[in-house]
């Protein structure tokens, strides 16, 4: 297995590659996420005005200091003290006000954005998630979001305060010396030039720092999800250092962005620091030979300090906007991803009640991964209200595509598929999908209690219909001996169930749900015999009355089954009894010999 940072960097490198890198501009879609708070970003306003303009009175202050209270013998040294402390006093207030009103504005314009993100992510197609890492998923909500909460809570106040603090100093600099000001003025395009300079390489390496983090994330909920498999092939030196390898990876980037930011530093503020002392040391002559005062001169110091000390957090907000200006990039990649599959602007509505006919009517499909292999080729089947079909055939034969292109995760290429005599595109899938029950061979159980597991299937169920699913599913035998019955925590992925018990709650899930479409993908696969046999008691209770497919490789199930239809390379081969396929012979019958027939 190659290494991380050899593997998946490269690619995420090569898809980098195709993309426009970010810029600043992309930082402009967080704004109407700040137009939601419009209260809390005028009170910032408001407070960062107040605690600016506090910040420029003091070096007059200090200067009435200097010139009238020490030149008055001392008789207004108190004025001027009491002057300054109420100053003070003042730009402290505005300044935790402002400090309390843009944190929290970050706050909350992260949690819309995060809560908008989401929300897209989990209403995007099945084709894209199966194309996408879900680790980098993770780590855009997440890292990407992170940087952002800076930008917002942090980065912008600060840029905004320093542009209000160099202007004003700049304008007062020229008030209380106009040609030491001139003189000052001139580092200011000497720090400025590097920071534009160093711009676009601190953005290529943020980009690439955040990719390497995202990789880093990857593969640690790859192999935390997969921790059984890890340790059951003692993988975990192993593991540890792929891990190592992506974590080094990412470090190694972070470190060339942060050079690149450290240099950035180091060049505006020798530049604007040594333009600055140039000057002081006019000044200072000035001094000597009496053409300006004392208090002039700590006045027009004061400024220039303000000034150079705002542009030098210019220096250190734009390496963060450049940051931040990736990750949002990173999002707005995201946010602009549309789902394959969509409701139709006037979406028709399924007979009610549902009778659940099924036909699929010469349909044609690939996967997008697959595009030379067709997954389902010419497929023609038509499946009776309440009638139990069993799809049976070799791996690869297209039974799970089936199940796929009912719950329309994808749509045809060629044909129709029909629910009630409705095409599955004049549908809105959310309201197909509440037709359908799903078991699949796998369950996901969510890191929840039991009850809360079950009640996915119908989340407004009570609690009387919840426990009679759970009695109907077999499961409430074990799930009244766990510690806290109904409300105990089954752990992520149902870590705290066999896969027999895992199996029932899903069933009970479907049950719950009480569909009039159900699909089964060997939902008694996970159990033991004791266990298969009370389910399939339940399931038939279950099936009764409902249209059902049935992906299966048990014999008890393909008996029961009203018709069983036999697929190969995405085709029907046969269809019909169990009895008469067996007598046909062909595929079906190797089948039985092999699965079937002890």
């Amino acid at each position: 297995m190659s290494s991380p940072d050899a593997g998946a960097a490269g690619s995420m490198d090569a898809a980098a590659a195709g993309k426009p890198k970010p810029r600043l501009g992309s930082l402009r879609a967080l704004w109407p996420f700040v137009r939601r708070h419009a209260g809390l970003f005028a009170a910032w306003m408001i407070a960062l005005g107040v605690a600016s303009a506090a910040t420029l009175y003091l070096p007059t202050a200090f200067r009435q200091l200097v010139d009238d209270g020490f030149q008055s013998g001392g008789a207004n040294i108190n004025r001027a003290f009491v002057l300054m402390l109420c100053v003070v006093i003042v730009l402290a207030l505005a300044s935790a006000s402002r400090f309390f009103f843009v944190s929290l504005l970050g706050e909350k314009v992260v949690a819309d954005l995060r809560r908008q993100l989401y929300a897209h992510l989990i209403g995007l197609d099945a084709g894209f998630h199966d194309r996408t890492r879900s680790g980098e998923l993770v780590s855009r909500l997440t890292a990407d979001s992170e940087l952002l909460r800076s930008v917002v809570g942090s980065s912008m106040s600060v840029a905004l305060r320093s542009i209000v603090t160099v202007t004003g100093s700049a304008v007062m600099l020229f008030v209380t010396n106009p040609k030491l000001a001139a003189y000052a003025l001139v580092g200011i395009p000497l720090a400025v030039l590097p920071i534009v300079l160093g711009a676009r390489r601190v953005s290529k390496t943020s980009r690439a720092s955040q990719d390497r983090a995202a990789d880093a994330n990857t593969l640690a909920s790859e192999t935390l999800g997969a921790i059984r498999t890890v340790q059951a092939h003692a993988r975990e030196p192993y593991e540890q250092a792929r891990f190592g390898d992506a974590v080094n990876a990412t470090v190694k980037t972070a470190r060339k962005r942060i050079l690149t930011q450290a240099l950035l530093t180091a060049v505006a503020i020798t530049t604007i620091f040594g333009a600055l002392i140039l000057v002081l040391w006019s000044a200072a002559h000035q001094v000597a030979d009496n053409t300006m005062s004392a208090g002039t001169l700590a006045q027009f110091v004061l400024y220039a300090m303000i000034g150079g000390g705002s542009v030098g957090a210019l220096a250190d907000v734009w390496n963060e906007l450049q940051r931040a200006a990736g990750g949002m990039g990173r999002i707005n990649e995201l946010l602009q991803e549309t789902p394959a599959i969509v409701a139709p602007a006037r979406p028709q509505p399924l007979p009610q009640p549902v009778r659940g006919e099924i036909r699929f009517e010469h349909v044609r499909f690939r996967y997008p991964s697959r595009p030379d292999l067709p997954a389902l080729d010419d497929f023609d089947l038509q499946v009776r209200p309440g009638e139990t079909v069993a799809l049976v055939g070799p791996s690869g034969a297209g039974k799970s595509t089936v199940f796929s292109l009912l719950l329309r995760f994808h749509d045809v290429e060629a044909g129709a598929i029909r629910v009630d005599g409705t095409d599955l595109r004049e549908l809105d899938p959310a309201r197909l999908r509440e037709s359908i029950a799903l078991v699949p061979q796998q369950p996901t159980i969510f890191a929840a209690s039991a009850a809360d597991n079950i009640r996915y299937g119908r989340l407004d169920a009570d609690d009387q219909a919840l426990r009679a699913a759970a009695r109907a599913a077999k499961a409430d035998e074990f799930i009244d001996e766990l510690p806290e019955g109904y409300d105990s925590q089954l752990g992520e992925r149902g870590a705290r169930l066999s896969g027999g018990q895992q199996q029932r709650i899903a069933i009970a899930r479907a049950l719950l749900k009480d569909a009039p479409i159900l699909l089964l993908d060997e939902a008694t696969s996970a159990l033991d015999a004791q266990s298969e046999r009370a389910v399939q008691q339940a399931l038939e209770t279950l099936m009764h009355g409902r249209t059902t497919l049935v992906i299966a490789h048990r014999l008890a199930t393909v008996l029961k089954a009203d018709r069983i239809v036999v697929m190969d390379h995405g085709r029907i081969v046969a269809q019909g009894t169990h009895e008469q396929l067996l007598a046909e012979g062909g595929l079906y019958a190797d089948l039985a010999r092999l699965q079937f027939i002890d």
